[in-house]
């Protein structure tokens, strides 16, 4: 059909106009991670959809559409609490776009009045955190529990629907704070080498406290308080060397005098 059969068409004539207004409103985008401002909380985006241009002669070309600068990063956020990620030039984000403009909103926060009287416009766009293209899906991903992981999935943090939390890392996991307060009904350390460090360390239990070490264990402090009964079973006891059970004193002599040490 030719065009000039199409403006003699009133509908096709409003459609076509309708197509021209939209082209112009921009709603949401994908888009790839330029370069980040951490001081400004913004990103620059270079948008994945490639624009359109005809030339005098309609001839239709590809060309990038222009860099979104300043473009606020979308933090999950709210209560006083907040989830941040490292952002990385390369990243993929979802380019959402206000229909209204932005600016006096970013700079000042609260309610106020438009600096332009824009709309949809590629100025005014929000970085949504969240889709990947096919080349950079994650894999592993868990169908039943929630998880805060690395994209290679080799360390997350899990919750699972029984309200069981799992935590996997081949790397260390470090924990610095004033108190730590663990309460359990049991408690179960399984490790090759396991190390306390601190002014005070206080073990209250309600019925029994049990170490159990396939080869020895180490109490080592200027002073050693055993408060209780003491009972040992399953082998001997030694002080200093000196087999308790076995040991023999020099100096013996009958009387009340004492004997002399342990031999």
């Amino acid at each position: 059909m030719k065009r000039s059969e199409r403006y003699n068409d009133a509908e096709e004539s409003f459609r076509l106009a309708f197509q021209g207004e939209q082209s112009k409103m921009w709603a949401s985008i994908p888009g790839i991670v330029d370069s980040v401002n951490l001081d400004t909380q913004t990103l620059s985006v270079q948008p994945s959809i490639q624009g359109i241009v005809l030339d005098e002669n309609s001839n239709a070309t590809n060309v990038n559409l222009p860099l979104c600068v300043d473009v606020p990063i979308v933090w999950p956020r709210a209560g006083g609490f907040s989830l941040t990620f490292p952002i990385k030039q390369g990243d993929e984000v979802l380019l959402v776009f206000a229909s209204r403009c932005i600016d006096s909103w970013w700079q000042n926060g609260g309610v106020g009045s438009q600096a332009e009287l824009r709309m949809h416009d590629l100025s005014d766009g929000f970085a949504m955190l969240a889709p990947t293209s096919q080349p950079k899906k994650l894999v592993n991903v868990s169908g039943e529990n929630v998880q805060l992981r690395t994209d290679s999935g080799t360390s997350y943090i899990e919750i699972t629907p029984d309200g069981k939390i799992n935590i996997l890392t081949n790397s260390e996991v470090n924990i610095d704070a004033n108190n730590i307060n663990i309460s359990s009904e049991s408690l179960s350390v399984n490790s090759t080498s396991c190390s306390v460090q601190s002014s005070t360390v206080d073990i209250n239990a309600s019925s029994t406290v049990s170490i159990i070490a396939a080869t020895a264990a180490t109490i080592q402090a200027p002073t050693i308080n055993l408060i209780g009964n003491v009972a040992t079973s399953g082998g001997g006891l030694s002080i200093d060397g000196a087999d308790y059970e076995q040991h023999r004193h020099s100096g013996v002599r009958s009387g009340g005098a004492n004997s002399g040490p342990v031999v």
